[in-house]
């Protein structure tokens, strides 16, 4: 799994992951942007959709950092949503 940063609100899941050098923006399963750094990122996602109330500060998400199992499939929304309940 690559690393990246999740927040589940009430319109879905929300991830900017790793992707190479750069980090995309995911809303659900579409990918909304590319972006330099996590930061931006974030700051870009909470003006697009605004009404969801993503978190200001990247610290407030949650963090999933790579893992080895780089084989298996992405998690599921649902899997997703426990995490964020967790």
């Amino acid at each position: 799994m690559l690393a990246q940063y999740v927040f589940t609100s009430v319109e879905g899941p929300f991830r900017i992951v790793r992707h190479g050098h750069r980090w995309r923006a995911l809303r659900g399963d579409s990918e909304v942007g590319r972006f330099d750094s996590p930061e931006v990122a974030v700051s870009s996602l909470r003006e697009m959709f605004a009404s969801c109330r993503l978190p200001r500060h990247l610290s407030d998400w949650r963090f999933l950092p790579a893992a080895a199992l780089g084989h298996l499939a992405p998690p599921s929304a649902a899997a997703l949503a426990r995490l964020a309940a967790a």
